[in-house]
């Protein structure tokens, strides 16, 4: 675990986003949310579908959100930044970029961690999401109020040809992002990891640059990508983990009956994005496979292959996860396997 951070903050900033409003004898609080989601797709509709009106309604007006879309406010990682300067409460990431403030979530970014888009939402809200959270709000600066996925998993595509196990991936020059994870993933199946942008990925596909990416299903399909790279492996593997978190200090300052509030909008806010999310990575995969040259689901041998190739990911990442609860989450989903293989490599 990292050493908690200190946050120093003035009431004047504070006030910007956790702001007192007077009508008539009753006061009103507005939290103010950063989010690069937007209306129109599963995280942005879940805040103004389930959220927004949820807090509104268990709260009798006496708490609100004012959401900011988009990206208009910041980024992921300032979102963070800006709440912990009292610019804004609330704010939602991705796991891994929530990184930039501990490594408590890290364990959602583990290679292969979740067999299943069901098997990840069923044990991230039994028990998983809340046990994290409330490490993190230990040590982050920041109270994480549920974990949830957008856009289910990863999953590989190139444009040159049928990629079924990690040895067919040889030579293909492949797309990644900063994440040292993925580029471990990538350079142990056998391709040629590259770090490129995201918004020159079609173009890089479509000249050569780059040949193959991993990406989850429905971000291809919004950008496109499968026009350009139209070869499928369902391998999953890295799950989109995603997060909804309120500055700490802020959150101090609640009374008990708002967190209490604040928590029961945050739940129907998590069970809204995940059903969303469903529904968007399904119409995605329908949308592709009817386009594509091949979509690959490989067997259960050929998937103990690249699970293979992630232990070095695992091995990577040592120190910023607990190896007893990584175990729990696999024994859970029958990963006995898999768990033997860590535990001989070193990484459990």
């Amino acid at each position: 675990m990292i050493a908690p951070r200190r946050h120093f903050k003035t009431l004047a900033a504070a006030a910007l986003a956790l702001t007192m409003m007077t009508q008539g004898a009753m006061a009103e609080k507005v939290l103010k949310l950063g989010t690069v989601g937007r209306l129109g797709m599963p995280i942005g509709d879940a805040i103004d579908q389930a959220l927004i009106p949820t807090l509104e309604r268990v709260s009798g007006g006496k708490l609100k959100i004012e959401p900011h879309y988009r990206g208009s406010l910041c980024g992921e990682q300032t979102c963070g930044e800006q709440a912990n300067q009292g610019l804004l409460a609330l704010w939602t990431s991705s796991t891994a970029n929530f990184g930039s403030f501990g490594t408590e979530l890290a364990i959602f970014d583990l290679p292969y961690i979740f067999k299943s888009i069901e098997d990840a939402d069923r044990i991230s809200k039994e028990w998983l999401s809340d046990r994290q959270c409330e490490l993190a709000a230990e040590t982050t600066g920041h109270k994480c109020l549920v974990v949830y996925s957008s856009g289910g998993f990863r999953q590989l595509a190139n444009a040159q040809r049928p990629v079924h196990v990690p040895d067919d991936m040889k030579g293909i020059k492949w797309r990644v992002t900063k994440s040292p994870i993925e580029y471990t993933l990538i350079k142990n199946w056998g391709a040629v990891p590259v770090p490129y942008d995201w918004t020159q990925l079609y173009q890089g596909l479509q000249t050569g640059v780059v040949s193959g990416q991993y990406v989850a299903v429905p971000w291809k399909h919004i950008a496109k990508l499968h026009e350009v790279a139209q070869y499928f492996t369902e391998i999953g593997g890295a799950w989109s983990g995603n997060q909804l978190a309120m500055d700490i200090t802020q959150y101090n300052a609640l009374t008990d009956q708002e967190k209490e509030w604040l928590h029961v909008a945050a739940q129907a806010f998590g069970d809204k994005v995940s059903e969303l999310d469903r529904k968007w990575v399904e119409d995605g995969e329908t949308a592709i496979k009817a386009s594509i040259k091949e979509w690959y689901e490989p067997t259960e041998a050929e998937l103990a292959k690249w699970r293979e190739g992630a232990i070095a990911a695992w091995l990577d990442a040592k120190g910023t996860f607990e190896p007893a609860i990584a175990e729990r989450i696999l024994m859970e989903q029958g990963m006995d396997d898999f768990i033997a293989a860590l535990k001989e490599a070193g990484a459990l």
